[in-house]
């Protein structure tokens, strides 16, 4: 790869904890933010002096997008929140790779003590020629990129 070639958005895989989620459609949501801290001051001539520092790294979410299919490794990933409750199971690390045209790790996006917060069917209708898709949100707790 040439400097300033630049990665395929659509060639990446997700790993959820021990497995890996077969098929995804889209991942949304991936940020990394961090709170910004304003101090105001006025100066001993009156002067209005403002400043700001980073302040405290914020938590997140991204949503996968799925097709509906026979796999229940996710789905029962997704359970075990959203059914069962059971928070203590359901955290897990997910990695998120970005591969080249060879299929090589280039790019890692880790997500820390994540677990699903919501989760959305497909639309129905007797009129829809469409694909099922899942629509998941998953909530982590810390974001970092390799």
């Amino acid at each position: 790869m040439l400097t300033g070639d630049t990665f395929s958005s659509n060639t990446f895989v997700i790993e959820l904890g021990k497995f890996q989620v077969e098929t995804v459609q889209d991942v949304s949501g991936l940020t990394l933010e961090q709170d910004v801290v304003e101090t105001r001051q006025v100066s001993s001539t009156g002067e209005l002096i403002v400043r700001k520092q980073p302040g405290s790294r914020r938590t997140g979410e991204i949503t996968v997008t799925r097709g509906m299919d026979k796999s229940t490794a996710f789905t029962d990933w997704i359970k075990e929140t959203l059914v069962n409750a059971d928070l203590d199971s359901a955290r897990q690390n997910i990695t998120i790779s970005l591969k080249n045209a060879q299929k090589e790790t280039v790019r890692r996006v880790n997500l820390t003590n994540a677990w699903a917060s919501r989760w959305e069917g497909p639309q129905l209708g007797a009129a829809n020629s469409g694909t099922a898709t899942e629509t998941v949100t998953i909530t982590y707790e810390d974001i970092t990129i390799e």
